[in-house]
């Protein structure tokens, strides 16, 4: 067989890309760690918690979803089997999705809001100089002309 009758594989050697800017990024640590992603929020899909979406934002201001699977390796406690979501000891926070606070309950949930505590604390990196001028050039979302 010659060379040219096996056809060639592409390997993803990228992570995500933004759906509005295109910016791309390698790894899943070069995503959480860029000072441009902010973590926003989590929708649960609560059949099937690996498939629920940890929101973020990025600054050319797009909100990007990523399926929890690909951040699960980051927590390494416990994982509860039993669902507590409306239930009394529930405190709620899985049906807020802006809600990114720790959850005392001993439910399935409880991991994934765990991972997004790892995912917030993450350490950024600092933004090359030439995106550090830019971002301080913008107006503050708050401001009005």
């Amino acid at each position: 067989m010659t060379a040219s009758a096996f056809p060639t594989a592409r390997v993803a050697t990228t992570f995500k890309t933004c759906t509005n800017c295109k910016e791309q990024w390698r790894s899943l640590e070069a995503f959480i760690q860029d000072p441009m992603i902010e973590l926003v929020g989590y929708m649960p899909t609560f059949d099937d918690l690996q498939i629920g979406l940890i929101l973020f934002n990025h600054g050319c201001g797009t909100t990007l979803a990523c399926q929890v699977a690909l951040f699960e390796h980051l927590y390494d406690g416990p994982v509860y089997q039993i669902k507590k979501t409306g239930e009394a000891e529930c405190p709620g926070y899985c049906l807020n999705k802006t809600e990114l606070s720790p959850c005392p309950t001993t439910c399935s949930c409880a991991y994934v809001r765990e991972t997004l505590q790892i995912i917030k604390q993450w350490p950024k990196s600092q933004p090359p100089d030439h995106l550090a001028a830019h971002r301080s050039m913008r107006p503050s979302s708050g401001a009005k002309k």
